[in-house]
Formats: structure tokens, sequence, C-alpha cells
């Protein structure tokens, strides 16, 4: 009993360090970009973004170090099936969700075909072995620098106003460094407390990893995307709200998953291979959706939140029966 309620303890503690973290790991980190000028729209591309998935990141590179495989892969199925489904839903109910062309004919396929790439790697080496992470990685690279060039290419045709250059707090140097060091110092130590907890707690439950790291570790990790997307739908910036998911997914797969497979081969099971396809179909049902009407509207919220409830309880079910 007092091991369970100490591993629940650090569990929650955990996910605290990790979402602060990378809240303040962010807002360092895009003061320092601003301070050397780059621009606002690369910021919001790679920092932002990569700072919502820097929780994935650490839990799954801290299970690929600790031998905790089935975790980091079900860790980024998880993320990315709450981040589509639960985050676009919640915030579809907020308000309709309008989604840009670029969404649609770029940013949402390529996340579907990463997902699809993710089972055809993981079929041909039953996981993901050195190789395949190097090749994500490369990838991940290649996405990087097309974002940057089309943050750039919008920046100088859209002419940007002095305004939106201001939307983010410049700080000063000792305070971003001491915000950048003290976010992945909390990152690293929360992913530490994360994984160490959640695999004690699948033990005394006699559940695995693989359930654990698709349900609290996976909602746990998305808390930074869900603030992000709820608070963006709220004050009606739409496209950042589902372009901070579809994003994120793409760095789930590429960057974290290319990252632990580089560290350490990851065995993909079976049910990581079924949990894979569900997140290609909940995809195309979205991009479905999005382009009936250009838009996800409360309806459509309504519906991707009890798919997820159908989702939790079969795998579940999956785990006991």
């Amino acid at each position: 009993m007092l091991v369970a309620g100490k591993a629940i303890v650090l569990l929650v503690v955990g996910f605290v360090l990790l979402v602060k973290g990378a809240d303040f790991f962010v807002e360092g980190s895009s003061s320092v970009a601003k301070t050397l000028k780059v621009p606002s729209l690369v910021i919001g591309m790679t920092v932002v973004a990569m700072g919502t998935s820097l929780p994935e990141l650490s839990v799954s590179v801290t299970a690929s170090l600790n031998n905790a495989n089935s975790l980091a892969i079900s860790n980024v199925v998880g993320s990315n099936l709450f981040n589509l489904i639960v985050v676009l839903g919640a915030s579809a109910l907020l308000c309709d969700i309008p989604v840009s062309r670029d969404v649609l004919r770029r940013d949402m396929p390529f996340s579907i075909l990463c997902a699809v790439l993710l089972v055809i790697l993981g079929f041909i080496g039953n996981g993901l072995g050195h190789i395949d992470g190097i090749i994500l990685l490369v990838i991940f690279v290649g996405f990087l620098g097309v974002m940057v060039h089309s943050a750039l290419k919008a920046r100088r045709n859209a002419a940007e106003s002095a305004e939106e250059e201001e939307e983010i707090k410049v700080l000063p140097l000792w305070q971003s460094l001491l915000f950048i060091v003290g976010g992945a110092v909390a990152i690293k130590f929360g992913g530490d407390f994360v994984v160490n907890s959640a695999v004690t707690i699948a033990t005394l439950l006699g559940a695995g990893e693989t359930l654990i790291g698709l349900t609290i570790v996976a909602c746990g990790t998305s808390l930074p995307e869900l603030a992000t997307s709820m608070v963006a739908a709220k004050k009606n910036e739409m496209d950042m709200a589902v372009g901070n998911v579809v994003g994120s997914n793409v760095f789930n797969i590429l960057l974290i998953l290319g990252t632990a497979a580089t560290i350490s081969p990851v065995a993909l099971l079976t049910e990581n291979i079924i949990d894979i396809a569900i997140l290609v179909a909940a995809s195309l049902l979205i991009m479905l959706f999005c382009k009936s009407s250009k838009k996800i509207d409360r309806k459509e919220g309504v519906i991707m939140l009890i798919a997820y409830a159908i989702f939790l309880g079969y795998i579940i079910a999956r785990a006991y029966l």
C-alpha cells in the first residue's frame, strides 16, 4: 500500500515537473531566439512545437535507456491519439475549429504518412532498430527544414506587423538561461519519476507497460498540447489549435521514436501495430471531418470524445481479458 501511494505521488510530481519544465524551457528558448532576431513564426513552429513534445521525449528516451521499450512506443502512440481525438475534440466543444488549406494539403497527410511509415518499419524488422531511428531523424530534419522555409516565406509575404512581433516576451539573458536550464532539469527528473512510477504501478496492478503508456503516461505527457490548444481555441487562434496537435504528432513519431530507437532498439508487439493502425484510422476520420466542411464542429468534437472513450474501454479490456 505504501509502495503504491509513493508511486502515485511521484507520478503526479513527475507530471507537474514535465509540464512546468516544458513551459519554462519554451519561454526561455523563445526569449533567447527573439533576442537573436529569429523570426517569430520560426520560433512558433520549431521551439514552441518542440517544447510541447518535451515531456514525451523525456519519458520515451528514459524508458528506452531503462529497457522499458513498450512504454516508449505506447507513450508516443497514446499521446498522438490523445492529441488528435481528445485535444481537438475538447477544443471543438468550445467553438468550431476551421482548418486551413495548408493543414489539409500538407501537414495532416504528412502526419498520417509518418504513422504509416512507423507500421512499415515495425513490420520489416519486428521493431525499430538503430537504422530505423536514424531514418526517422533524417526525415525529421527534412521536415524541420521545410517548416522553417515555409515560415520565412510566409513572413516575407505577409510582412508581419510590429504588434505580432511583440507577442513573445523578451526576458533578461540571465533569466532566459535560468528558465532553459531549470526547465531541462525539471523535464529530466519529471521523466524519471513518471517512467519509474508507471512501471511500479503497472507491476502492482498486473497491467502491462503498454496499457499504462497508452493511458496514464500518454494523457499526462499530452497536458501541454491540451492546455495550448484549449487556450488557442478560446482566443480564436484556430490555426494554432490545429497546428499544435498535428505538429506535435509529427515530432512525436519522427524525433522522439527516432531518438529512442537510435539509443536502443524498440520492439513492436502485435498490440502496438494494432494501436498504430487505430491512430492511422483516427487520423483519416478526422481528416474526413475537416475536408467535409473545412472545420471541426461541436458535434464532431463530441463524436471524437466518445470514440476515445470506446478506445480506452477496448485497451483496458484487452489488458485484462
